[in-house]
């Protein structure tokens, strides 16, 4: 049987745009039993994360604010992660938070035997990172913004949501990535099982297909392919030939572009309007500025909080 989590958000350190991906990170370990987030939600600032909520089947707990300045969540947070523990109905716990306050509960629930998941901003502090069994820094999931924004493209019929297969074939390519990370092929069965841990209510047929497997074939980034012993396995399609345009198209334009080098968001915006399908994923990188660093004869540097791509200076 899978492992339990139990998933326990601060959203007084954790803005909404996170939860897809914590999801979908979460996905990977095991089966998510509780869903909960903590916060004062008689505070305002604190509306985005309604629709989130509501979409992704979490428990709102609410904590007021006692004291001016101090984070709500703290206490209601911990009580809970205790109850949790001495239940025994799960076997982990996923700590999403940038809050070193949670350093002594991690440290607590690991002694207890549980596997404990951080999950915080880039600004979590060692402390905390180091007292759980793993960290992942939520920047790191989003990726690029503009991708992740031309990835959610979601239909609808009549009232129920369907998911774009542009994101789903997205995800799988993000599975697919992770195995590949650790030297493991990615079966069509672990496809489906990840896909409904992602989306519950997720189901071939509401896209016109009696198979999944079918339903993968129209997708063009993905190949399926059958070894060992008819097993079926899900593939990344290479195009070497788009991808050698692509860093072709960047060289010649980071060449041409002034001493200091041009802006990434200005690069970005312009190799996605010259190459419609272009998501940096596919070259297996997670940050655009990883995948131009990779390039040869460019360089990527910091200039007043902006980053730039330019040419390298030879001698």
């Amino acid at each position: 049987m899978e492992p339990r989590f139990s998933l326990l958000i601060d959203a007084e350190n954790i803005s909404p745009k996170y939860i897809k991906p914590i999801l979908t990170e979460m996905s990977k370990y095991g089966k998510v039993t509780y869903k909960r987030i903590y916060g004062d939600w008689t505070n305002t600032s604190r509306a985005g994360w309604k629709n989130n909520i509501l979409e992704n089947s979490i428990t709102p707990v609410q904590q007021f604010r006692y004291v001016e300045g101090k984070n709500a969540s703290d206490a209601a947070m911990i009580i809970d992660a205790m109850d949790m523990l001495y239940t025994g109905q799960v076997e982990g716990f996923c700590l999403v938070s940038s809050d070193s306050d949670f350093t002594k509960l991690a440290e607590r629930l690991r002694e207890g035997g549980m596997m404990v998941i951080g999950i915080g901003e880039a600004k979590t502090p060692q402390a905390l990172r180091s007292a759980c069994d793993i960290f992942t820094v939520l920047e790191t999931l989003m990726g690029d913004d503009e991708e992740e924004a031309e990835n959610h493209n979601d239909t609808r019929n009549g009232d129920i949501t369907i998911i774009g297969k542009k994101k789903i074939e997205s995800d799988i390519i993000q599975i697919i990535s992770e195995n590949q990370n650790n030297n493991k092929k990615t079966g069509l069965a672990e496809v489906g099982n990840r896909l409904v841990k992602l989306y519950p209510d997720f189901d071939v047929r509401r896209y016109g297909y009696s198979l999944l497997s079918k339903f993968l074939e129209t997708m063009p980034k993905l190949h399926l392919s059958t070894k060992n012993n008819n097993h079926v396995f899900v593939e990344i399609r290479e195009n070497e030939d788009e991808k050698h345009k692509v860093r072709q198209f960047v060289k010649n334009y980071v060449k041409q572009a002034p001493k200091k080098g041009v802006s990434l968001g200005t690069l970005g915006r312009d190799l996605r309007e010259e190459f419609k399908g272009f998501k940096v994923k596919d070259y297996g990188y997670t940050q655009f500025y990883n995948f131009v660093e990779s390039i040869d004869d460019i360089e990527v540097i910091r200039l007043n909080e902006q980053m730039f791509a330019r040419w390298k200076e030879r001698g």
